[in-house]
């Protein structure tokens, strides 16, 4: 969960990209380096096994600027999308405060989209939370592949809770900063929400 450090004036927020293997995960996080200013951004972890598949995960630490007089900063992960990597992929999960689920566009990749939402629902379940308990943006990747699911189908199979979704390219940058972008709206809400209604229950 968030991390309020207040000696040092700090807000410290965990956001993990979260998908099928070769979804685009890894793609969005170089793409997401690279337009860090290099002052505002830590050194990108990479762990990658021969075929460029990410073994354990990737990860970068970033400067998000001022937030009420607290730095904000923001760990960006990701997961391994083979099903080999479950303990893995539950770790990271740990204390998320915003998940974006890269949905692969390719037309054979439909049942391994569907496979690791499930599989999502069930490792945040180990830590006793609810996918509507979480903020999550559904980015629609590779939308630029000749012949792509339509949105239609992407939304009626995977999006059943009516989260906000974008469609991108990670490949060539589209969509990745406006994924980015939302789902740290919805992360500093939903941490505003629960603020009030601890407030509330004084």
């Amino acid at each position: 969960m968030a991390r309020l450090m207040q000696a040092q004036r700090v807000l410290a927020l965990k956001i993990v990209y979260y998908g099928p293997g070769l979804s685009g995960k890894t793609t969005n996080l170089e793409q997401l380096h690279a337009l860090f200013p290099k002052e505002d951004r830590g050194e990108m972890v990479k762990l990658d096994t021969e075929t460029e598949r990410t073994l354990f995960f990737d990860y970068f630490p970033a400067n998000l600027g001022k937030l009420s007089g607290f730095t904000l900063k923001a760990d960006l992960f990701t997961v391994p999308g083979q099903s080999f990597y479950h303990t893995t992929r539950r770790v990271v999960l740990e204390g998320v405060d915003g998940i974006v689920f890269v949905a692969d566009s390719d037309p054979r990749r439909e049942e391994a989209n569907i496979a690791s939402l499930e599989n999502m629902a069930e490792n945040l379940s180990s830590y006793q939370r609810k996918v509507t308990d979480v903020p999550v943006v559904m980015q629609w990747n590779k939308r630029d592949l000749p012949k792509p699911l339509s949105v239609k189908i992407l939304e009626r199979t995977l999006n059943p809770h009516g989260f906000p979704s974008i469609e991108a390219s990670a490949l060539t940058g589209e969509g990745v900063k406006e994924t980015h972008d939302r789902i740290l709206r919805r992360v500093l809400q939903d941490l505003k929400s629960k603020a009030r209604s601890r407030r509330a229950g004084r």
